[in-house]
């Protein structure tokens, strides 16, 4: 059976306990970077959007061969936002391009220890 999986990064820029924890280094590689990379081998998602505000991390999210489709408004940037408002957001604008989806997973961007493993 072949589903097709959406796999949705929130990763805006204005989180205030740790400045740009997003974008921090980790073992010398950005630490969203870690995730990004355990989803595309996993090889068990269509698509995987992150969802950013930000364009120094779009700028990031490009140098690792991802495409962002759509920027996150600011208005669910800010720091009360509900993430099911962030997921929906996501979702219906992938519908307007006529893009559906089986299943919807939602992976943190600070995961830097999340495997393929853990996935499959």
């Amino acid at each position: 059976m072949n589903i097709n999986r959406l796999a949705i990064i929130p990763a805006r820029s204005g989180s205030i306990r740790i400045k740009g924890k997003n974008t921090k280094l980790f073992c010398k590689k950005p630490i969203i970077s870690y995730p990004i990379n355990a989803l595309k081998t996993s090889k068990l998602f269509k698509k995987i959007h992150v969802s950013t505000d930000s364009l120094k991390i779009k700028k990031i999210i490009e140098k690792l061969d991802l495409k962002i489709d759509f920027m996150r408004p600011k208005k669910l940037a800010k720091d009360a936002v509900i993430i099911n408002d962030v997921l929906r957001f996501v979702v219906k604008n992938y519908e307007k391009k006529n893009q559906f989806f089986d299943e919807v997973w939602l992976i943190y961007s600070c995961t830097p220890f999340l495997t393929r493993n853990q996935l499959i």
